[in-house]
């Protein structure tokens, strides 16, 4: 059961009923996550305008997804995990590719560069190492993509803390983080 209640589409108004509105186009349903920020409207326009730039930007958005999928493993966040991987699919990454983000891993080594400097990030509270902005320079990330890496991480710790607050019902399926799975068994 969700501890923030998500706002009924039938009762958004203004600007959140249009918000709402698009991301129904998008997904074809209002997923819970956006009908609990849609409460704010303030938060639902930050998140959803987070998500159109960064889907603008350079990293393309099989990398996105993988960063998605590698900080909500992180984070303990099993509805972003299970929307990332899904989202993930659709773009055509393999399931190995997706298993691997959960650990900041790829078989590709740019992408495991940009996995790595992801969770440098977050484990170091962006308190990283010299050595690990060289790392994703050698592998062939300009430091506006490394802000780029950043701004991606940003905006999931934000959907990850929301919808670990909130305890979101998961709309994706039940992917658990490793811990989680871990500790059930």
């Amino acid at each position: 059961m969700n501890r923030l209640e998500p706002l009924n589409p039938v009762d958004a108004q203004g600007k959140v009923k249009t918000l709402l509105d698009a991301v129904k186009a998008q997904f074809g349903v209002y997923p819970t996550m956006f009908r609990i920020a849609a409460q704010s409207p303030a938060g639902l326009e930050t998140m959803l305008s987070m998500f159109g730039t960064l889907a603008g930007g350079t990293l393309g958005p099989k990398l996105q997804e993988q960063l998605a999928i590698a900080v909500s493993q992180f984070n303990d966040c099993d509805w972003c995990l299970s929307a990332h991987t899904a989202i993930g699919r659709k773009h055509g990454l393999p399931q190995s590719e997706l298993d691997a983000a959960r650990d900041a891993a790829s078989s590709d080594p740019k992408t495991r560069a940009a996995l790595t400097l992801a969770h440098r990030v977050l484990s170091e509270r962006g308190k990283i190492d010299d050595s690990d902005i060289a790392a994703a320079r050698d592998a062939g990330f300009s430091d506006g993509q490394i802000v780029e890496i950043i701004a991606n991480v940003s905006l999931t710790v934000f959907t990850n803390y929301l919808n670990n607050v909130a305890k979101t019902h998961n709309d994706f399926g039940p992917l658990k983080p490793r811990a989680a799975v871990a500790a059930a068994k």
